[in-house]
């Protein structure tokens, strides 16, 4: 659906993009995360056709972005990170505006009831609350019926609850049949959502796999949560204990092997009492700070 190679995108004080590639099958949610100013932005433009790269190509449907802007169009689907409308227009006036730029328009009374729009169909734009304005150009994105979408930062302004609503309906969207390029910070949504991720960063891709083949790379360092009193000394003394940090009462011990098991014996050897003692898991969060430590822009 989407094939990037060697794409290279220079501006006059520095490379944003560095010789990224990646593909993007059909029918998955493929994600894209990185650092402010990693480079994520810059590549999905170049993706989307409203950027000229300055080396390497970038074929969407088997089409050049820029050179079959008009084509492209009818398939792609974009919601931009920063997006605006004139405050009088009303949503069901945006719809209807952008139904008329594509040959086979979604139904936009079914766009606004998927959006919870529905109640806002006669507002204007200046009136919508900053997630209501969200909602809107991510139904704007779907209003062509597109092939592909491509969704910059889908839930930013949302509140939680908004969000994994949110998460719902996009993975009704891939399971329509939409591919679906997703660039968001969220870890967790890009955990939740993605089939495959690309970690972006100093615009070279550091890291290509599933979010679980990306968690295996740091599985091996375990962490230990717990709530007590306990001298340090007795857990970084232990072979299997590679750190320990404290915070007031709160304490993290990252290890390796039976970390559980050894630091509960040592603490029941001392009669040390702890509360709300758990084992974290590593999470795509790990794997974010591991591979752009040091890389930020």
């Amino acid at each position: 659906m989407i094939e990037v190679k060697n794409l290279h995108k220079q501006y006059p004080n520095h490379v944003a993009v560095h010789d990224v590639s990646f593909s993007v099958a059909e029918g998955e949610i493929f994600g894209i995360i990185g650092p402010n100013g990693a480079g994520k932005t810059t590549t999905v433009e170049c993706v989307e056709g409203l950027r000229v790269p300055d080396g390497g190509t970038v074929s969407v449907l088997g089409l050049d972005p820029r050179r079959d802007a008009k084509e492209v169009r009818q398939s792609l689907g974009v919601q931009l990170q920063e997006s605006s409308l004139p405050d009088n227009l009303k949503v069901w006036e945006a719809l209807d505006l952008y139904c008329s730029f594509y040959r086979k328009p979604a139904n936009p009374d079914r766009l606004l009831e998927d959006w919870g729009l529905t109640e806002k169909r006669n507002s204007p734009f200046g009136k919508l609350s900053g997630g209501q304005k969200q909602r809107l150009f991510i139904a704007l994105a779907l209003v062509g019926n597109p092939r592909i979408a491509i969704l910059d930062e889908l839930t930013t302004g949302l509140d939680p609850q908004a969000r994994r609503d949110t998460w719902d309906l996009i993975e009704g969207i891939r399971d329509s049949g939409v591919t679906v390029v997703l660039v968001t910070h969220f870890m967790e949504e890009a955990e939740r959502l993605c089939d495959r991720v690309a970690v972006i960063a100093k615009g070279r891709v550091v890291a290509l796999d599933t979010p679980a083949g990306l968690i295996a790379q740091v599985e091996s360092t375990q962490r230990l949560r717990f709530r007590g009193e306990v001298d340090e000394r007795i857990l970084k003394d232990l072979p299997e204990v590679s750190e320990v940090h404290r915070t007031g009462d709160q304490v993290v011990v990252s290890g390796t092997g039976e970390l559980l098991q050894v630091v509960s014996l040592v603490l029941a050897r001392h009669r040390i009492g702890v509360r709300d003692l758990r084992l974290e898991r590593a999470s795509l969060d790990d794997v974010f700070t591991h591979l752009t430590e040091g890389r930020t822009s």
